[in-house]
């Protein structure tokens, strides 16, 4: 899903955090979207750590805790392994329709899989879609003797999955410490798959993203690494057919969309930190770089338009360590065809870290940031109350759940209630999401109850930021 100080409880038993939760993808074929809630922090069978998702299948009116529900682990019928403390299933989630049959897949990593490969070399799961949902699952393994380590890869760390055609224009993204694994299709449901690429020049990946830059109709993954160079956030790499450093800007998340509305695939960045050096990167509080994309692409030279608390129209004020950028979504929230941002600020501090996301509509025209809004758990009509240390905002994910056309907005607090986690649904409008009629699922409520760790929705960046 909903798809990052808090205490180091919040998953202490995990590896560094993924950015990315799954959007919401019909695995039945039945026209709705189901909603995908990872809790890799999740006991199985007393095993701490082994991790789960939580599946809730759409429908017309959307989903409930009487929605049909489907709860996964790695002791579940028909997935490869078994639950073992702190694989932490779930950390990172995708969907897309890999093989082409109509229903979408879920990609699910585990990075502190121990495997033939060594200890915490981590893993990656398909279920495949069917007209039952969810109901077969093979390995999307990473070859041996692609790089010199096993021990400590994470591989699973963060997953991105886009579909923009048969073959070839299908892709999967994983990141792992060690470096970038890239997937093509045709893939199948008895888990082949085309062309396997792989990246360990740019090692400590804590992020991956998939987007169409070079007008090609093959996806070009973008990647994040933690921070390097001594810089805020971390170094963001562009593969357009050659890897290219974005040098004007760093961030720890990507997100791809069509901001302006003129037909071409932007990059979105959060770099989250703080400044390292004030003047040089960063900026107080946390930031959004924005490269607008082209008919020629984006050069790498190019420089970003930029976006915090205190850009006119933006709700809020940037202060230190807020984190504003710790989550991030990129989608057409109101139907004018213009991708909007939104933003997780799980840390602001403005609350006591209780957490805020915030809307920033995408413009054809005029200044970006104007009819920028923010929802926090006191937003009336949104359930709950926003707690010192919540950290709603932690996870953000975007989909269509009842079939209206107007897409709902999922947003994840990980330490909510003792870092078990919670999620909330927001119901799509015309204007987009809307605090009426909001839903908050928490982890008992969907038959997870464990009394701490869970960390519903996933945990995000929290273990990094």
């Amino acid at each position: 899903m909903v798809g990052v100080v808090v205490s180091a409880s919040v998953l202490s038993a995990a590896p560094a955090g993924a950015v990315h939760g799954a959007v919401p993808g019909d695995f039945n074929g039945d026209g709705y979207r189901d909603v995908v809630m990872p809790a890799p922090g999740a006991n199985v069978s007393g095993k701490a750590g082994a991790g789960a998702v939580v599946v809730l299948y759409g429908s017309k009116s959307g989903v409930s805790t009487a929605s049909k529900r489907q709860t996964i682990t790695q002791n579940s019928s028909a997935v490869p392994g078994s639950a073992e403390a702190g694989d932490a299933f779930g950390t990172a989630t995708a969907t897309a329709d890999l093989n082409h049959d109509g229903y979408a897949d879920l990609l699910v990593g585990s990075p502190g899989e121990d495997t033939t490969r060594g200890t915490d070399a981590g893993s990656v799961t398909v279920l495949w879609g069917s007209k039952s949902g969810l109901t077969t699952a093979t390995m999307l393994d990473k070859p041996t003797g692609l790089d010199g380590s096993v021990n400590q890869d994470h591989y699973g760390l963060d997953i991105a999955a886009l579909s923009l055609g048969t073959g070839a224009k299908t892709r999967v993204t994983v990141a792992g410490n060690e470096g970038t694994l890239f997937v093509s299709g045709p893939f199948s449901h008895t888990g082949t798959h085309g062309a396997v690429g792989y990246e360990n020049n740019t090692a400590s990946v804590v992020g991956v993203a998939l987007g169409d830059f070079n007008q090609d109709g093959v996806p070009d993954p973008v990647i994040d690494t933690d921070r390097l160079s001594g810089l805020s956030g971390g170094e963001v790499y562009l593969n357009t057919g050659a890897t290219y450093l974005l040098a004007r800007g760093n961030g720890l998340v990507s997100a791809t969309g069509d901001v302006n509305g003129d037909g071409y695939t932007d990059l979105v960045v959060a770099d989250p930190d703080d400044p390292t050096t004030n003047g040089v990167d960063g900026a107080v509080g946390g930031r959004i770089l924005l490269w607008y994309g082209s008919k020629t692409g984006i050069a790498a030279g190019a420089t970003p338009v930029q976006l915090t608390q205190s850009t006119a129209g933006v709700p809020g004020t940037s202060a230190k360590n807020d984190g504003f950028g710790a989550a991030l979504a990129v989608s057409d929230l109101d139907g004018d065809g213009a991708a909007d941002i939104v933003v997780g600020t799980p840390q602001e501090t403005s609350n006591s870290r209780a957490g805020v996301v915030t809307v920033i509509p995408g413009r054809r025209t005029g200044t970006l940031g104007t009819g920028s809004y923010s929802l926090t758990q006191d937003t009336a009509g949104v359930p709950g109350a926003s707690e010192t240390d919540d950290m709603f905002g932690t996870t953000v994910a975007i989909g269509d759940i009842n079939g209206d056309g107007k897409p709902e907005l999922l947003v994840s607090a990980g330490s909510e209630n003792n870092s078990t986690g919670a999620v909330w649904v927001f119901p799509g409008t015309a204007s987009g999401p809307t605090a009426t009629g909001s839903r908050m699922f928490t982890a008992p409520s969907v038959g997870l109850t464990q009394t701490s760790r869970t960390a519903l929705g996933g945990s995000g960046l929290l273990p990094l930021i």
